[in-house]
């Protein structure tokens, strides 16, 4: 429900707010709307979410180019992280269990054996604090001390904004304790345009010589895996459907793509990613500080929550590009490590700019 669009009071005359629903508890969700001349974003204080993004085609169309809903009461009701931040630990943990500092730690499992996307709690279901800044919106959120069992009051602020044709998101992570953290944005991106169908179609690169392998439980090996001579090597663009139902043990397991290319260099800008759609032209690229990116082909997505057009949302409608950490850091420790420690700032930077051929 859109109610009452105004601009905000603080920030540029680009940002405008409007009624967004309400939590399961009542308590009232704003939207926010950016543009660049470009792109235009929206996004809510229900999950510090992606709501929407509108990019251009080759033709200079707009459309809708992530999935999502207009409400959040439909948000409420998604089990798919749509457009969120999760976190405190983005992926999964094995068992749920971890140790730092010599203490051993147990946060809930909420995907079979394992906990995923920082428990059924997570800061995809939280309200975030909210400000419109210039060309953006800044979330902020105070994690407490044994929220989901993490240790530590942690506090996050997430930055989005929009830069001409790219949409940049900006992390930053304080802790009064040590800790662990691993935060993502779980968008939903289909670049020929949401409800358009499957994502089979577009083809992806990803640069990464390196993935991690994982178990029947969906937790990393160990090993880095060379992607050479498997269906896991996009190091040239190549068609999402080409080789999603090879036999591979690995496919098997995900049920498609669900795995993180390891490319290493935490703190570093380099190129993650690139998605295109040959149909509308519309190209996006993915830059990031995080060492791994993760390729979610939407596996999971059954047919229960309604598009924005009044269709379903159908299994690989959408794939995700999530930019984070290894999962299962915390108990792999030739993985780069995920702990936050008093005194210190986590800082991680993604930017996704929309072309078009």
């Amino acid at each position: 429900m859109l109610l009452g669009m105004s601009k905000v009071e603080q920030g540029t005359d680009e940002v405008k707010t409007t009624g967004f629903g309400a939590m399961p508890d009542g308590t009232a969700v704003r939207l926010f709307t950016v543009s660049s001349g470009v792109l235009e974003a929206r996004f809510s204080d229900y999950g510090a979410r992606l709501v929407s993004l509108r990019a251009p085609d080759r033709g200079g169309q707009l459309a809708e180019v992530v999935l999502g809903y207009d409400s959040a009461e439909l948000y409420a009701k998604d089990k798919t992280y749509s457009g969120a931040i999760v976190g405190r630990f983005g992926n999964r943990i094995a068992g749920g269990k971890f140790t730092l500092n010599g203490r051993s730690y147990l946060v809930p499992l909420n995907n079979g054996e394992n906990s995923l996307h920082g428990g059924p709690v997570g800061f995809d279901r939280k309200l975030w604090a909210s400000a419109a800044i210039d060309n953006g919106v800044e979330f902020t959120l105070v994690s407490t001390d044994g929220d989901q069992g993490f240790p530590g009051t942690l506090t996050l602020t997430v930055r989005y904004t929009l830069e001409g044709n790219a949409l940049r998101i900006d992390y930053a992570a304080t802790s009064d304790a040590a800790t662990i953290v691993n935060v993502t944005n779980h968008a939903y991106f289909n670049l020929a345009g949401e409800s358009s169908g499957t994502i089979l179609d577009h083809e992806i690169m990803l640069p990464a010589e390196r993935y991690t392998p994982v178990d029947a439980g969906l937790i990393p090996t160990g090993e880095l895996a060379p992607v050479e001579g498997t269906p896991f090597d996009f190091r040239r663009a190549t068609r999402i459907g080409e080789r999603i139902a090879d036999h591979n043990v690995q496919l098997r397991r995900a049920g498609g793509y669900d795995h993180n290319w390891a490319m290493g260099d935490p703190g570093t800008m380099k190129l993650a990613a690139k998605l295109s759609d040959p149909g509308s032209g519309r190209v996006m690229t993915v830059e990031t500080t995080e060492p791994g990116i993760q390729f979610y082909s939407g596996n999971f997505i059954d047919g229960s929550m309604p598009s924005r057009t009044g269709g379903r949302y159908v299994r690989r409608s959408g794939l995700c590009l999530e930019t984070q950490h290894y999962p299962d850091s915390p108990n792999q420790p030739e993985f780069p490590s995920t702990v936050l420690r008093p005194g210190e700032t986590m800082r991680s930077t993604t930017i996704f700019t929309f072309t078009a051929e």
